[in-house]
């Protein structure tokens, strides 16, 4: 028997969900800013991206660390094509120009890693309690995935005495 069910459309990313939801507030512009680091490696590829990571960003100005003084140099000269392919990925002039600074690059994945990532069980309340809060959520793949995020976070956190 054929499965007669339509076919849900790929869902939305969060970050565009929250950037729509935010459009016009100081929340929408930071959201909108965070984008230069998911855009960074693609951008300036992959060597300079392995030497070179954006640290902060205000007033269009993007800083830069960069792990050494040669590669220092050279992207100083490389600054203006950087600057007009972040923007072309970012889809909009954001960025107006680039300061370099001397200091290790930390890589994206490591600045997204909590310090101790060790997970533990789930108590038999926190079991509940997800449950509980999923319970309402008609559709059973999107219900697993709530119980997934929700069960993740709980995991990583300290268990509470209550």
């Amino acid at each position: 028997m054929a499965d007669t069910r339509d076919k849900m459309p790929r869902p939305l990313a969060v970050a565009d969900i929250l950037t729509a939801a935010f459009h016009g507030k100081p929340a929408g512009k930071r959201l909108e800013e965070g984008k230069i680091w998911l855009v960074w490696d693609a951008a300036v590829g992959r060597q300079v991206a392995a030497t070179a990571r954006p640290v902060s960003f205000r007033d269009g100005i993007l800083t830069v660390a960069v792990s050494s003084a040669p590669w220092m140099q050279q992207l100083t000269f490389l600054k203006r094509n950087m600057v007009d392919k972040l923007n072309e990925q970012l889809g909009r002039p954001l960025i107006r120009d680039i300061y370099l600074k001397a200091g290790p690059p930390t890589p994206l994945s490591r600045q997204a890693e909590p310090a101790e990532s060790a997970e533990r069980r789930l108590t038999e309340r926190e079991t509940r309690l997800i449950a509980a809060q999923t319970a309402a959520i008609s559709d059973p793949e999107l219900r697993e995935a709530f119980v997934r995020v929700l069960s993740r976070a709980l995991a990583t956190q300290p268990e509470r005495d209550s």
